[in-house]
């Protein structure tokens, strides 16, 4: 079994989506072993996105991220990494495919409602970043 971080980004909490979300996810099967409601500060951000921090669109991926609260998720199942991806749909929201979360609800490049782990071991290091060992359950 693969777990896998997903965060329902601040414009996805905004719209009221949050639930509708994390259903989706567990409809599919996938259980959710942790989550709570939390706000990206700095830190957290940079090195969340520690790759991007240097790029010139890094402030503005800052400012959207730390704006309001996020949900964070731990969801596991078989393959969960390719699944739950497959399931947000694809980054730019005019190449999700409709029946995907993005190719649903998402009408913006940046604010894409949801952030997943792009490979297990990611999802090791992105874990590790929002939930510590005792947040997580079996």
């Amino acid at each position: 079994m693969e777990r896998t971080l997903i965060l329902v980004k601040p414009d996805g909490v905004e719209r009221g989506l949050a639930g509708e979300i994390i259903r989706r996810f567990e409809n599919k099967g996938l259980k959710i072993r942790a989550m709570k409601m939390m706000q990206v500060d700095e830190d957290l951000c940079a090195s969340h996105y520690a790759e991007h921090v240097n790029k010139p669109f890094y402030p503005d991926l800052k400012a959207f991220i730390m704006r309001s609260p996020i949900i964070a998720m731990v969801a596991v199942g078989e393959d969960a990494v390719a699944v739950s991806r497959k399931m947000m749909g694809a980054t730019k929201f005019s190449e999700a495919e409709p029946g995907t979360i993005r190719g649903d609800y998402a009408f913006s490049f940046t604010e894409n409602l949801i952030h997943g782990s792009d490979s297990v071991e990611s999802a090791a290091r992105e874990i590790g970043l929002y939930f510590s060992h005792d947040e997580l359950f079996t």
